[in-house]
Order: structure tokens, then C-alpha cells, then sequence
């Protein structure tokens, strides 16, 4: 098996194993996702996608840009994990409405209460140690896109 076959291989697990977690501690585990943890499943549902179409293609060149293309998509994850981690750590602040105070908006107190969402972005539902759910998904999103990366750059010998 090629480099690149391997690295289509591991482009597809990755994302397919940190988007099942996902699920599976929203479903099996009760917690619920905030808006920015939505954010962080898209681009491994893009990788989903190429990493598919790399597994289906038969010329080594398009196998190695689709390749390319899911391991940027999982580190563009990560990096919205890192973003998301940050909110949450109060390193920085979030850009959405589920990370405002009520009232912030300049509009009716009552009426921003009402319309928040009903889990907060800069409130970690689960942690181990020090690192939230979004500080893991950074984790193994940015070394798993790398390694896809790197495994899909290198010659077979």
C-alpha cells in the first residue's frame, strides 16, 4: 500500500472517529453542542468528503490532492478548536451571541435573555484535567491533519 493510500486511509478515520465522539457525547453522553462546537464539525465533514474521494480515485495525483485537501480541512478544525478552547479559558472573546452578557447587544434586556442560546460557548460542558472538549479536538485535529499532510507529501521508496 502507497504513502498516499495510507494517508486517504487516515484522512477518512481521523475525522470519522473525532465526529462519531462528538455524537456520541452529545447522544450517548448528554451534552449539549454550543454554536462554535457545530463550527468545528464542518471541515471534518468536508474531510469526510475528500478523503472519499481520494479512497475512490484511481489516479495517484487527484488521490494526493483530495488527500491534501482533508488534511487541510482537519486542521482548519483544530484551529477553530483552538479558537473555541481560547473563548472557553477566557483568553479571548467569542464572536458569536452564545459568549455575550445579556444587554451587550444595546437592544431590550428581556428579549437577549429569551433569545440566547440554551448552552453558552465560553462554558466547557466537559473537561479532563485542564483541556476542554475543544482544547482535544485541537489536539488531534491539528497533529492528525499534519500527519495526513505530511504522510501524503512523502515519496513511497
Amino acid at each position: 500500500m502507497t504513502n498516499v493510500r495510507r494517508a486517504s486511509w487516515l484522512a477518512f478515520l481521523i475525522p470519522a472517529a473525532l465526529l462519531g465522539g462528538a455524537l456520541g457525547s452529545q447522544y450517548i453522553g448528554g451534552l449539549f453542542p454550543c454554536e462554535m462546537c457545530y463550527w468545528q464539525r464542518w471541515p471534518h465533514e468536508a474531510a469526510l468528503a475528500f478523503a472519499l474521494m481520494a479512497l475512490f480515485s484511481r489516479d495517484q495525483s487527484v488521490r494526493r490532492l483530495f488527500v491534501a485537501l482533508a488534511g487541510l480541512a482537519i486542521m482548519a478544525s483544530g484551529l477553530i478548536g483552538v479558537f473555541h478552547a481560547g473563548v472557553e479559558y477566557r483568553w479571548w472573546d467569542g464572536i458569536t451571541a452564545c459568549t455575550r452578557a445579556p444587554g451587550t447587544t444595546g437592544g431590550n434586556i428581556m428579549a437577549d435573555i429569551m433569545a440566547a442560546p440554551l448552552v453558552s460557548c465560553n462554558q466547557p460542558q466537559w473537561t479532563l484535567g485542564p483541556i476542554s472538549l475543544a482544547g482535544f479536538n485541537a489536539i488531534f485535529s491539528l497533529g492528525g491533519g499534519l500527519l495526513v499532510l505530511w504522510m501524503a507529501g512523502k515519496r513511497s521508496a
